[in-house]
């Protein structure tokens, strides 16, 4: 559930004993933090027009209740994107009572960046500084008392995907919260000149006595005037008496520039690195391995395209390999288990209470339009999201990134863009999301375009479902190869459609890691379980709809209209079309509802007699426009969001025509060759 930023920070304040706000870059590993913290029941809430999200959640530690702010990942604090914005309104506007920064030990420099800006704005800090096992196993050790000396804060070492350190990170955090202890670091001193400018602008705000924006200490404004902040220059510009300080902030502005040839915000930033850099230095010592490590010498392998290329192949290959076999036997075990003590029990139940009429079966067909859910959506969605796990977690995902750069310039995108391209293989929906990774509008729309093709593993299930179990493997790889063709010469073509050019990849180098299987468990769990309470209620209401309107005749009714189309052009039976249309709310209602439809028609045995229903020309044929058409109401609602109705309903219309004109050549193509 999504809702205002203001009205879900109030409240998460009066329901909590103390509030802690999780900051860190992105990549960090302050997801894995937050999810073990959380367990990942969260609520998301939006600052209005913006599109970056902050999560929350509540945890407990004793009998402390503990509000939890995810702030976005980024790099820093400010107001150049999106998501610094976001990260540093949810800080002012939260008053978190304790700020938790989550540090990279392998990039201690680039992540001291943001904290030295939490520093500053004089919020109880306490730092974790993450993924120390693999900093050690790199050769890096790191001072953490010399570090939090430096700091003023306490730093707390801890491996997030493993929950190591977890528990004393919340324990101290907390003790920081209690005591509303300040940082006092002793190396936080910039060079002289600006420290001489800071001071000027720090004596004239607390010589004013002025009211200050969100309370923050007379160092932390001064600082904010000086880079020029827009976001502080129009509020300090609105209240009485800033006017002289204002005035004063644009003299020290202009002597800086003068003095270094470059605008005060640049300086000040180079200053933050600079210092930054420095305490690195100083309380981090780098021993040389003999040789690189694996995760490094894994990078290198997965990144060269001779070698990079075999490898991913092979990948893509076990994945089809492992859905084909793994989905297919859990599915035969669910439905022969489903139809034994479930389905059988329940109907004779029904049959001797209500009889045999249109209402007991129409509430039958929940039972079985659960049933397919077992033997269709389940085995294959569940099978591939444990699959998308391992490759997050592993770290193959980043070298895929850098490994397609060159040939996603040929689609007018870059490297970057495959992550959220292929994590739409899993769901579409945060797919679309993570576009914004991407930083032109153009690349945001066409990485959309491309996302909605992919297919996630709903469209997975149908494929495997209907295709692989009945008309063969090869049918489905065939599908996939279809999909693909028609992936790049939609790519192709949009680039030369759309005036503009690729921006190049700008991301850090993440090496590989060994999977924990604790945390693939449990994204895999939590993906899971939200497929569950989406698709159950949906495909429960969908087999009563489809139910009642079977059992009163309707259903060939509604069918009628649509079967030029679907009868006459694409040569599936008139009622499919409706299940296509059905399958808008999720991709594999339209399969389960089909399988529904067909255990209704000709018994128990439903994965068998669905062949009754359909040829396996036909099932090849309604997989496919399946895969192409119109993305589900979650991704419809996700594009808008990103990317405005207008070309939200373009995208919608495009995947339409697409399938519908695939699916009737294939069909011509397909009777014309004989295969029925």
């Amino acid at each position: 559930m999504a809702f205002s930023c203001h009205s879900a920070l109030h409240k998460l304040h009066e329901e909590t004993d103390f509030t802690i706000a999780l900051a860190g870059n992105p990549n960090v590993g302050k997801s894995s933090v937050f999810n073990s913290l959380t367990g990942m029941g969260v609520d998301t809430a939006n600052y209005p027009g913006m599109t970056v999200e902050v999560n929350m959640a509540t945890t407990t530690l004793d009998d402390t209740i503990i509000g939890i702010i995810d702030l976005p990942g980024t790099y820093a604090l400010g107001t150049v994107s999106e998501d610094q914005w976001v990260a540093r309104q949810g800080v002012l506007d939260g008053h978190p009572d304790v700020v938790v920064m989550v540090l990279d030990a392998t990039k201690l420099a680039r992540n001291l960046y943001m904290l030295i800006q939490f520093l500053e704005l004089g919020y109880p800090m306490v730092a974790a500084l993450n993924v120390v096992d693999v900093a050690r196993r790199q050769g890096r050790n790191v001072d953490i008392k010399a570090l939090s000396r430096h700091l003023g804060i306490p730093i707390i070492p801890t491996v997030a995907n493993r929950g190591e350190g977890l528990e004393e990170l919340m324990e101290m955090a907390v003790d920081v919260a209690r005591a509303r202890q300040k940082p006092s670091p002793q190396g936080l001193v910039y060079g002289h000149d600006i420290e001489v400018q800071i001071a000027r602008l720090t004596n004239a705000i607390a010589s004013a006595d002025l009211e200050e924006p969100y309370g923050l200490p007379d160092r932390a404004l001064a600082m904010l005037l000086l880079e020029a902040d827009p976001e502080f220059l129009e509020i300090t510009a609105s209240m009485p008496g800033w006017g002289p300080v204002l005035e004063l902030a644009e003299e020290l502005r202009a002597d800086i520039e003068r003095e270094h040839g470059q605008p005060a915000c640049s300086r000040v930033a180079a200053e933050r690195h600079a210092l930054a850099g420095m305490i690195a230095a100083e309380v981090e010592t780098v021993e040389e391995p003999e040789k690189p490590p694996l995760g490094e010498r894994l990078w290198r392998y997965t990144t060269s395209p001779v070698t990079g290329i075999p490898i991913l192949f092979a990948v893509l290959a076990t994945i089809f390999v492992l859905m084909f076999f793994i989905g297919d036997n859990l599915a035969t075990i669910m439905s022969q288990a489903w139809v034994t003590y479930v389905e059988t029990p329940i109907s004779n139940v029904l049959f001797a209470l209500l009889g045999e009429n249109a209402f007991s079966m129409t509430l039958l067909w929940v039972v079985k339009g659960v049933e397919a859910a077992l033997t269709i959506g389940i085995p294959y969605v569940l099978t591939f999201y444990l699959i998308l796990a391992v490759l997050e977690d592993s770290g193959y995902l980043n070298s895929v990134a850098f490994l397609t750069d060159a040939v996603m310039h040929r689609f007018g995108l870059h490297g970057r863009a495959i992550i959220p391209i292929i994590a739409g293989a899993g769901c579409n929906v945060p797919a679309i999301i993570g576009t914004r990774v991407l930083t032109t509008t153009r690349e945001r729309l066409l990485a959309g375009t491309l996302i909605v093709l992919v297919p996630c593993s709903a469209r997975t299930a149908v494929i495997f479902g209907a295709v692989a179990y009945y008309a063969g493997w090869q049918y489905a790889l065939l599908i996939y190869g279809i999909l693909l063709v028609l992936w790049v010469l939609v790519g192709l073509g949009l680039n030369r459609i759309m005036p503009g050019t690729s921006t190049g990849l700008v991301m850090e180098m993440f090496p590989f890691r060994r999977p924990h299987l604790k945390t693939i468990l449990r994204k895999t769990w939590f993906r899971f379980r939200a497929f569950i309470y989406m698709a159950a209620p949906i495909l429960i209401f969908g087999s009563v709809i489809l139910g009642a309107l079977y059992n009163t005749g309707l259903l060939w009714d509604l069918a009628t209209p649509m079967s030029p189309v679907v009868e006459g052009w694409m040569g599936l039976p008139a009622v499919a079309g409706l299940t296509l249309i059905m399958g808008i709310l999720r991709k594999e209602l339209a399969l389960q509802l089909l399988v529904t439809l067909a255990i209704v028609e000709y018994g128990a045995a439903a994965r068998d007699n669905l062949l009754l229903l359909m040829t396996k020309q036909q099932l090849f044929v309604f997989a496919l426009v399946t895969a192409i058409y119109i993305p589900c109401v979650a991704t419809i609602a996700a594009l808008g969001r990103e990317m405005g109705w207008k070309k939200s309903l373009a995208i919608m219309s495009f995947t339409i025509a697409l399938a519908v004109l695939v699916g009737g050549l294939v069909n011509q193509f397909s009777r014309a060759v004989g295969w029925s």
